[in-house]
Parts: structure tokens; sequence; C-alpha cells
């Protein structure tokens, strides 16, 4: 008998920067429901990578002063390291610059398109916005802004070819209201907006771009990288014998894409003749703190950082459960360790340390079980939760899929005070109460997997079981094993008390260089920091000439004590790393004037001295700035590790 397919995808990534916690969190999810679909038996292929030919990937290699394929490879590694430290079950990991497959396919359904005619040359006249790849009108702009990076695009004049996209508007219409996109708001969005608005055919090439792959029919024009991008969600399944899982069962992505995903994507397979994908599930965007995730503020959370210091599940866990499906969502370390105390450490840990402790005190392997009493029976039907999960799983409510989940688990921990069995002197209710928990923690170890595998694992591990198939989630009456050395699932984690830093560290912009009057190596800097003005003393004349400095953004300790530097005031002092007789500064991403944080602790806005500075430990870690073992977010400096800041 044949398997059921089931095909998801994340969105690729751009490789610009390192990834942060909304990357992680799109992709744990996308696990999450391939590992559910494999424990249903189906033959599954998820596939997740990065996008290579992106315009911005080349831009940030130009700032990095690296050369574009070198930035590229240096970058993926950090994306495809998260998909191990995540504990993905992806089945490979797509390069749109690497795998020759890919270039092979994309390139081949662009000539298809365009030997169908619907591929045509012209010229573009219009915005384009670097940051999301993305082409705009007037009316999309907020106060002429791009809507999604806040920067005003840029004017582009230049030689296109053009996508019918027009030419398929009814039959993509058609698609979403048989239910492309879920959930139902992002679906009404799209709907709407073809439905009022005219769409238009949509440029698919940019003229003169090293960085990209040539189209098949223009040497001189790359492929649009949209165009290229989602076309790896098709090129995967050409190779390797995986044409039996297009279409793609599921594509999980960002509402900022959903555009693409929805209505580009779905015209170009129908131009191409290929079949569409079933589904389009759309998750919103994560804020942290209550503060939209920012470069320019400072708040951009490493997800190696927090599994690092929460571990794996705790992480997979929190995001899960804490963000509904297809909403916007909060993330805050409080309530990660909040969620992991109370979830994890306090409800599911607990209850496994409780029984198998009971078990190994008591009876040598699994014991029997015997005559039911009501309570007894209560447990076993409150463990008939299966087929409501399953049906949430497949309604992507994954949120609640865990709520229902934990539900029993507390239903396990209130039958557990309620039979008391460490009271229980007879042998036999002894057992079998014994055996109804941990019956009952075999079937939580099969339906938590999906979310917390390394967990689930240890749970089935410590009752001597193994974790296979959803066909052993229902309450059998002869399950045997032997259960192993009781051990702590979850540490308790200390609720996390935000600390002020000694420091208030801000994006300065340096305005204008003058000779110091009286000393020879030194600079006085006219300073903007966003809201005020600010002059500094900076002994830096060694290292950088006035013209390398002009608009030059740094990193200010804006709290110290003004003090006179042979008769000159300064207000502050910037940040260098040590280079000898020379020194480099640390280069800040985000705006000028905002924050600097120092990882966990708040800014003090009490003035400091230079003594109490000099007692703080600065220095490089992985190209990046550290203060007493905090990270210093938003700044990096490439210079060799424990190089000493100053």
């Amino acid at each position: 008998m044949v398997k059921k397919k089931f095909y998801i995808t994340t969105a690729i990534d751009y490789v610009n920067a390192r990834p942060h916690v909304g990357h992680a969190y799109e992709k744990v999810i996308a696990d999450a429901l391939a590992r559910w679909h494999r424990l249903l038996g189906e033959d599954v292929f998820f596939l997740t990578g990065t996008d290579d030919n992106a315009s911005k990937n080349a831009e940030a290699a130009e700032k990095a002063g690296m050369p574009v394929k070198e930035f590229v490879e240096q970058n993926t590694k950090f994306f495809i390291e998260l998909c191990e430290q995540l504990n993905l079950s992806n089945d490979d990991f797509i390069r749109t610059s690497v795998d020759e497959y890919h270039i092979k396919i994309a390139q081949e359904v662009f000539k298809k398109v365009f030997d169908k005619k619907d591929i045509y040359k012209s010229h573009y006249e219009g915005l384009y916005c670097t940051g999301c790849e993305t082409f705009y009108t007037e009316k999309d702009l907020i106060n002429g802004e791009c809507p999604e990076h806040k920067k005003k695009p840029e004017l582009l004049k230049e030689e296109s070819y053009f996508f019918k996209l027009s030419k398929y508007k009814d039959q993509i219409l058609e698609l979403i209201k048989k239910g492309l996109i879920m959930p139902k708001q992002w679906s009404n969005e799209i709907q709407s907006r073809l439905e009022n608005e005219e769409l238009k055919d949509i440029s698919v090439s940019r003229v003169g771009k090293d960085w990209g792959l040539k189209t098949p029919i223009d040497e001189k024009h790359t492929i649009y990288v949209w165009f290229d991008a989602l076309i790896n969600y098709y090129s995967a399944t050409r190779v390797k014998k995986r044409e039996k899982y297009w279409p793609a069962d599921v594509h999980f992505i960002g509402k900022g894409i959903n555009w693409f995903h929805s209505v580009i994507w779905p015209g170009m397979l129908i131009s191409a003749g290929i079949k569409v994908p079933k589904k389009v599930l759309v998750h919103g965007y994560l804020t942290i703190e209550g503060q939209k995730m920012s470069k320019s503020l400072g708040n951009v959370i490493d997800p190696v950082y927090l599994i690092n210091t929460y571990g794996v599940d705790a992480v997979r866990y929190y995001l899960m459960r804490e963000i509904p499906a297809g909403q916007d969502g909060d993330v805050s370390e409080k309530t990660i360790v909040e969620r992991t105390n109370s979830d994890l450490a306090n409800t599911l840990g607990n209850l496994l340390q409780r029984v198998t402790v009971l078990v190994s005190k008591n009876f040598d392997n699994i014991p029997a079980q015997g005559k039911l009493e009501e309570i007894d029976e209560n447990l076993i039907k409150q463990s008939e939760i299966f087929d409501e999960v399953n049906d949430l799983m497949q309604r992507f409510e994954w949120h609640k899929a865990l709520e229902k989940i934990w539900e029993f688990i507390h239903a396990c921990n209130a039958y557990i005070n309620a039979v008391e069995p460490w009271k229980i002197d007879d042998e036999k209710r002894l057992s079998t109460v014994l055996y109804n928990l941990v019956e009952s923690l075999r079937i939580i170890s099969l339906l938590t997997y999906s979310f917390i595998p390394e967990s689930a694992e240890k749970i089935a591990n410590q009752l001597g079981q193994e974790i296979t198939s959803f066909k052993n989630v229902k309450f059998r009456k002869n399950t045997r094993g032997k259960i192993s050395e009781p051990k702590i699932l979850f540490q308790k984690l200390e609720q996390l008390i935000e600390k002020k830093s000694l420091l208030n560290l801000k994006v300065a912009q340096i305005e204008s260089v003058e000779d110091h009057p009286d000393a020879d190596k030194l600079y006085v800097l006219k300073l903007n920091v966003g809201s005020e003005k600010r002059q500094l003393v900076a002994g830096i004349k060694n290292s950088y000439s006035k013209t390398e400095l002009i608009g030059k953004k740094i990193v200010l300790v804006s709290n110290l004590k003004p003090a006179k530097l042979r008769s000159v005031e300064s207000q502050g002092m910037l940040l260098a790393a040590d280079a000898g007789e020379k020194c480099k500064l640390l280069e800040p991403s985000g705006d000028v004037g905002s924050q600097v944080l120092v990882e966990g602790t708040i800014p003090n806005n009490d003035q400091i001295k230079y003594d109490d500075f000099v007692k703080l430990t600065i220095i490089v870690r992985d190209k990046k700035a550290f203060c007493d073992g905090k990270e210093l977010k938003g700044v990096s400096i490439n210079m060799p590790d424990g190089t000493k800041i100053r």
C-alpha cells in the first residue's frame, strides 16, 4: 500500500545577516508538523534552506568588505547550524546559488513561461526596496517609505522582462476562494486586494547584476530573486526520486511574503503547466517584549542564545505554545522562564519524576494493571484525546493541540494527588495505579514528541519504551518494560530579574572632526546622538583620518560624566577595540540615537565616573562585543577573539 505523502516547506532565508528568533519560530513549527505526519505513518518530505541570490545579500557583503560568495558561504553556515541546534528533522537544505539542479530547473521554468509568450521585454520605471526585494508603487508606501522596512525605496529605470501575471488573475482568485491560504484572515486580505485592485504584470529580471541566476534568454539579465527563489520548492522535488512529493502540501511562510506565495507563485506555476501547492500557511510577526524586532532598537534575539540559556525544548515549546497560530506574538525571556517552570518543570517533569521514583521504589519493572476503580476509568477516558489533538494539528492550530495535551498532563497530576500512591499498602492496587500513570506517560511521550522531541524521547526511554507511531497512542492494558533510573527532565529556571547595566550606550554619528588645540594625538568630534548634539575628545588620530570619520556611526558611552581633556570638554566616550598602536571603532547596526543594549539588562541613566568604567571587562568574541560576558546587542567588530575594548 502506497503511503500518503506530506510535503512541507519553510520560506528560504536571506543570508544578509545571522538568523533571529523569527527564523527559529517558523522552522520549529514546520518541524513539528513534519514529525506529526511521520508518526501518522505518512511519507514526509520537509524542506528548508537559504535564498543566496538576493541583492540584499550582495549589498550586505559589500558593506562587510567581503566577496559576495565568501559572505554568503559564511552566513549560510549559521542557518545550517541553527537547524541542527533546533533539532530539526528537515530532509534537505536547499541553497539557490549552489545546488546545480535548482539553477537548471529555475532557468527551465523561466524558459517555459517565456515560450508560452507570458514573458516579454519592456522597461521598468518605479520604486524598488532591496530590503524585501520588492517593487512598489507610490500608493503602497507609508509616508514615502517601504511598509516593511521603513526606508525610502530607490527609483529604478531599466530594461526588464515582465511576466503576464494579470493574465492569470481569475484563476488565482478562484484558488484563493477555494481555500489556498490559511488562516482565513490572511486569505481575506489577499482576496480583497485582488478583487479591488488591478493586478499588474511584474518585472522578473534585473539588468547589469553580477550576483544571481542569468536568464536563459538574455545573458545581460539576471532572474528576479523572487521568481528564482520560489522555484526552490519545486526544484527540490525534481531530483533524488522526489517527484511524488509535488505539489507541496504546505508552504509555511510569514505574512510579509504572502502575496509572493499566494499570487505570484500560483501564476508562475499555472503558466508553466505545473500543479499549484495545496496550502499556503501564514504566520504573523514576532515582537520582543512589546516592541517590533529591529536592529535599530538593538532587540533582535539570537535563537542560539535562547537555546544555550534555556534548552532547545524549552524554546521550541514556548514558541509553539505561547504564540497563537496565524497571529503576531511577543517573545520575552521572562515568559520563557515562567512557561518552562510552569508547564515543563512543574507539570510534566514533576509528573515523570514522581511516577518513576514510585515505580523504581516498589517494583522491578512496569507493574501489571489489575482491577480498575471509577477514578482509574476516568483517567483512561481522559487519555483518549488523540483524535481531537490530531484534528487541531490538521487545522494547523498547534497551540490548541498543546493546550489539549497539557490538560491531560494536569489530569494525571490530579489523579496522582487524589489516589496518593505513596499511602497505598495493597500491592495490587498500587500496581494498578502506577501502571495507569506509566501508560499515561507513554501516551504523553507520543503526543509531545513532535513538539519537544528530545524530552519526549527521554520520557519514553525512562519508561523502557520507543516512540514509533500513533498506532500505539491508545491506552493499553499490557505495556511491559523496565523503568530506568529516575532523572530530572527539566531544571527549574530562576526568575529573571532585569538588572541595570552600569552603562548607557547609544549610537552616535560623527558630523565634524577638528584637531585638538593642545594635543597632537587627539581629535575633537561633534556628534549627532539623535535627540541631542555632543562634543567628544577622542585619541584616535593615529587610526583614522578626518575624512574617514565624517558620517561614521560609533558606540557612545553616553552616561560617562563629562570631563575636560587638555582644556576641552568631552561629553562621553566612544568604544574601540585595541589594535596595538592603533584602534578599531565598534560598528553599531542601529539608527542614530538608538540604544545599544547590554544583554539581559536595562540602560543606566545615572552618570558614572571613568574609574567605574575601567572596572568592566569589555572584549571581542566571535566578532561581537561582550561586557562582563553579556553581549552588546547590534554591535559588530572584526577583530580577533579576546581583543580588549576601551
